[in-house]
This record gives C-alpha cells, structure tokens and sequence, in this order.
C-alpha cells in the first residue's frame, strides 16, 4: 500500500521543522519579537491545528483539550512553555 503524498508532505515538514528547533531553550523559545508570536506559540498553535485535523475531525477524539483556547486562531499571544506544548504536539492520536 503506498503512503498518501500529503501524508509524506507532513511528515518532511514536520521533519524539517523538528530539526530546526534542536538545541533551542525554553528561554528562548518563550521570546516574542513584535508583531510575531514565539517559537512555543507556533509549536502549540502546530499541535492545536493537527489536533483538530487529524483526532478531532478524523477521530473524533480530543488529544489536547483546551488547547484551542491557549494557541488557536485568533487568540491573545501567549508564550507557553516549549516542552508542554512539544509534547502536546507529539501526542499520538
């Protein structure tokens, strides 16, 4: 059975993404630079997004409940730990 092209696409972007964040602190990750959002943010907001579209929708199942409200779209900035939301994004769902 061959593996869906957008399922290989996530899975080098996600890839890609993990590799860049290697070595980068929770200080650092935490830091915001106006008008951006931190690094903690985007890994959150990365969680809340494939929670949505791959456990919630697809599933049915809530992997990060709550998560929406800290991280999602259109929510006030905030700047969560990075391993909190690192493992949020790396639930199995």
């Amino acid at each position: 059975m061959s593996v869906h092209p957008l399922v290989t696409q996530l899975r080098l972007t996600r890839s890609e993404f993990v590799r860049c964040l290697a070595g980068v602190t929770d200080e650092d990750a935490r830091k915001r630079i106006q008008p951006m959002n931190c690094l903690s943010w985007i890994v959150g907001h990365m969680a809340n997004q494939e929670n949505r579209y791959w456990a919630i929708r697809a599933q049915g199942k809530y992997v990060a409940p709550g998560l929406n409200e800290r991280v999602g779209f259109g929510q006030p900035a905030s700047t969560p730990p990075m391993d909190e939301v690192w493992e949020l994004w790396h639930a199995d769902a």
